[in-house]
């Protein structure tokens, strides 16, 4: 069983769905979880049932990355894990795609991603037995496979991995000890899935339609990629470096998932 004990760990985009699953898996593990978000109220609700801390950050802003990392080394003198969850999803193909949603996509799910990245490993190689930690990057089985009606979404998500697998080789050269790995969801039963159901003209035949997606007849739940990615976040993983864990209900394993 992975143990996260007296682990300190940020979670982006922990206030709801995946991540407030992981945050909550890590506080059960015995992890000290800072959850960080722009979504303030869900966060500090959240952190208050899980007796955790919360910092509001846009991913998207270099400074704020740092004052953020930097509080949480004066307060706790290190920093073990950081799971770069954040992501947005935006409707559109390749022909009808609006610059500005990719640019904001992009910001978001691909620089948000580097910087956390970035200024993880700049306070990790610090820490105060040597450098260690583990960073831990949520992507999607659509950086594996593209997703017609989200050219932006896929995008970021496949460069999310990509991005995963160059920092990991650069801190197994460099540190040894800190690692990179993502992980790769299918479709997942959170509030935001299920919001885009509602917006749909059937929202029930569209849930349907998901659960049908994946080979086990249901939607992944948000507690299960929490699983995943709290073994990549522990020390059973000191191994594991580089890899993408996909964790899809067999999606990608079937001759055509779509």
């Amino acid at each position: 069983m992975p143990d996260l004990d007296k682990k300190v760990c940020l979670v982006t985009g922990g206030s709801s769905g995946i991540g407030a699953a992981i945050a909550t898996a890590f506080a059960s593990k015995g992890a000290h979880v800072v959850i960080a978000d722009v979504q303030d109220d869900d966060g500090l609700h959240l952190a208050k049932t899980l007796d955790a801390e919360y910092s509001h950050l846009d991913v998207v802003d270099e400074a704020a990355w740092g004052v953020c990392l930097d509080g949480i080394v004066s307060k706790h003198g290190r920093l073990d894990v950081v799971v770069n969850n954040a992501g947005i999803f935006r409707r559109g193909t390749i022909e009808d795609v609006d610059l500005a949603d990719w640019n904001h996509v992009m910001a978001v799910n691909v620089t948000g991603m580097m910087f956390g990245c970035k200024e993880a490993i700049r306070v990790m190689k610090k820490n105060p037995h040597g450098p260690s930690g583990s960073i831990v990057n949520v992507s999607s089985i659509a950086g594996l496979r593209g997703l017609a009606s989200g050219v932006a979404y896929s995008t970021s998500k496949g460069a999310s991995r990509i991005l995963t697998k160059s920092i990991a080789l650069h801190c197994a050269r460099e540190y040894k000890t800190i690692r990179c790995n993502s992980v790769h969801p299918g479709t997942i039963d959170t509030p935001m899935n299920q919001a885009a159901f509602d917006s749909s003209d059937d929202p029930q035949g569209m849930r349907s339609f998901f659960e049908s997606i994946q080979p086990i007849g249901r939607m992944t739940t948000a507690e299960e990629v929490a699983a995943g990615v709290a073994f990549l976040a522990s020390d059973e993983a000191s191994s594991v470096n580089g890899t993408e864990l996909v964790i899809d209900g067999g999606w990608m394993a079937a001759p055509n998932p779509l």
